[in-house]
């Protein structure tokens, strides 16, 4: 069974969207390497719209084939690009509540996603809220093996004009093939997390 067989297996789902994003400048030089931003999300019914329930494993449970699936589908549409940033996220509509979108993308979900993009050794960044149909997502990114690198704290943003409906929930991830295109205000750069990771190990 696919990724997407389980997830529709699991969830009811409406709709698969995807983004992809290609920044060549910001109003200096062309870049020798564009940027590259991708977003996945997957639309899927919340069955616990309309009230409250203590206990959201229904959601939480089977997220780890939504993870696999959405990170595979974002990796993808960066083509040849390799993973260097990472984030999640997600849209509870108005029947619902954020702690509902929250159950679909905690670590059970993260673990899976990190597999699916190649690895990371950073926390994934996520951003989370309840809205209606049409509202901006702003998916946080991040390097994805440390945290602390400067220039690639970065965001996209998503928006789908009927989703989510009240009912429903709209998990997202999103993935970037490297920092700010003109990053220079300095901080941790890549190079010194791989030799700071490096250095750990030969300890």
């Amino acid at each position: 069974m696919t990724p997407e067989e389980q997830v529709t297996k699991d969830y009811r789902v409406r709709r698969w969207v995807g983004l992809v994003e290609e920044t060549l400048h910001e109003n200096g030089p062309v870049a020798a390497r564009p940027l590259r931003k991708a977003v996945c999300g997957v639309v899927i019914r919340n069955p616990f719209a309309g009230g409250y329930a203590e206990d959201l494993s229904a959601l939480t449970a089977p997220s780890a084939a939504l993870g696999t699936a959405l990170g595979l589908r974002a990796a993808a549409l960066l083509g040849d690009a390799p993973v260097e940033s990472y984030g999640k996220g997600g849209l509870a509509g108005l029947a619902g509540e954020q702690e509902h979108v929250v159950a679909c993308v905690t670590t059970v979900f993260g673990n899976a996603l990190r597999e699916a993009v190649g690895g990371g050794a950073a926390w994934i960044s996520s951003a989370t809220k309840t809205a209606s149909a049409g509202a901006a997502l702003d998916i946080p990114l991040a390097y994805k093996d440390e945290v602390y690198v400067r220039s690639h704290y970065d965001a996209v943003t998503v928006s789908v004009p009927d989703v989510p409906r009240p009912d429903e929930l709209f998990v997202c991830v999103a993935v970037a093939s490297g920092g700010r295109i003109h990053e220079r205000v300095g901080g941790l750069t890549v190079a010194g997390a791989r030799e700071q990771a490096a250095a750990g190990r030969a300890r």
